[in-house]
């Protein structure tokens, strides 16, 4: 099956079964709009502290109240990634994240758990904001587990469906230092297969929604042949019953579209309100034909948008793709904004969506997108 077959399986079928899982029981409506989150979330500021004293090279015997050991730094994370998930559950989120306690960076965190990465130095990214950049010094192998024990733990203590956010193999390879293969899309091929791998023994584990994070898939012109293809490996052995995202929060969405459309995800998860959706009719020429995750709240303003606002922003989604094609979530990751604010958007989030389906219902919101179309 080509990669344009897989998309238009999922998309004819696929996507719209494998999204029903995830309706609450006993749902009030009978539309149902997927609400969930990116991925990263406000840590409380308990864990910064445990991480940096369990990182210093402070001993038991310097100060037994500062030292922190294996178990106690497994503790925290543990106690971290619990309140999260109970936080959006309570918010009101039908898939819910740990808010990637456990996480300290995106490329970071599943870098140093491949084999043939070093990590020379620190680097900076934009304003204030430093990471540990990897450099590929020796071809790349599947070292230890990046993300099964944290799918595990947060399904055993989550009441509702846990979606794993996975930062992609294009993104990984654009954000390191190759000092080995050919090309970007040379080291983007070869990671493909570790996520492959590490995908593949999520679905065993149970996992049901899996996000695939390419933040960078819209910088370069043409690169999405790379993402396209790396995705292909990546859910060449992911059921149909899984739900696959690709989530991308900044750049020229006319670069990407149509050609994601051949992309074998069932949803594609796109920054949209930060940009007061100025790139939303990009989306409407040629005809979406996939789940359309789009974002609703602002991730970089701390300014908590209103539940009308909202729900007119989710409105707009309705432009794109009917209702049972719409999926409702913040614009990209959360971290950056102070935690009240951050749950204040979720919960308004969960309401708006929930206030659009009884209007829905009720035949009170116009559909330009039906899915007879």
């Amino acid at each position: 099956m080509t990669a344009s077959d897989e998309a238009a399986a999922r998309a004819d079928g696929g996507a719209a079964s494998n999204r029903e899982q995830f309706r609450p029981e006993g749902h009030d409506n009978d539309h149902f709009l997927l609400t969930t989150v990116v991925g990263s979330y406000p840590k409380p500021k308990w864990v910064d502290r445990m991480r940096d004293l369990y990182e210093s090279d402070r001993t038991e015997e310097d100060d037994p109240r500062l030292y922190v050991d294996d178990d106690a730094w497994q503790e925290a994370k543990d106690d971290a990634a619990r309140l999260i998930v109970k936080e959006h559950e309570r918010a009101g989120i039908d898939a819910v994240v740990d808010g990637e306690m456990r996480r300290n960076e995106m490329i970071e965190y599943f870098m140093h758990r491949v084999e043939g990465a070093e990590f020379p130095g620190r680097v900076k990214v934009w304003g204030h904001n430093y990471y540990d950049k990897p450099a590929v010094v020796e071809e790349i192998a599947y070292g230890e587990e990046w993300l099964v024990s944290e799918f595990e733990f947060s399904r055993e203590v989550a009441s509702r469906p846990v979606k794993v956010p996975i930062t992609g193999p294009y993104t990984l390879a654009r954000f390191s230092f190759n000092e080995v293969y050919d090309d970007t899309g040379e080291l983007a091929y070869e990671l493909a297969d570790l996520v492959r791998q590490e995908v593949e023994n999520l679905v065993e584990a149970g996992a049901r929604y899996i996000q695939i994070d390419e933040p960078a898939l819209a910088q370069v012109p043409g690169d999405h042949a790379i993402v396209g293809e790396s995705l292909e490996v990546i859910t060449e052995n992911v059921p149909e019953d899984v739900r696959v995202g690709l989530h991308v929060c900044y750049g020229d969405y006319s670069r990407i579209y149509p050609e994601i459309l051949d992309f074998p995800i069932d949803e594609f998860d796109l920054e949209l309100a930060n940009g007061d959706f100025d790139q939303l009719d990009v989306f409407k020429e040629p005809e979406f034909t996939t789940d359309f995750a789009m974002g609703v709240v602002d991730a970089h303003d701390a300014d908590v948008e209103s539940v009308g606002e909202i729900k007119a922003n989710i409105r707009k989604g309705l432009e794109v793709v009917p209702p049972e094609r719409l999926v409702v979530s913040p614009d990209c990751g959360l971290k950056l904004l102070p935690r009240e604010v951050a749950y204040r958007k979720m919960r308004n989030m969960a309401t708006a969506a929930r206030e659009v389906e009884a209007e829905l219902d009720a035949g009170e919101v116009e559909v330009a997108a039906t899915a007879d179309d």
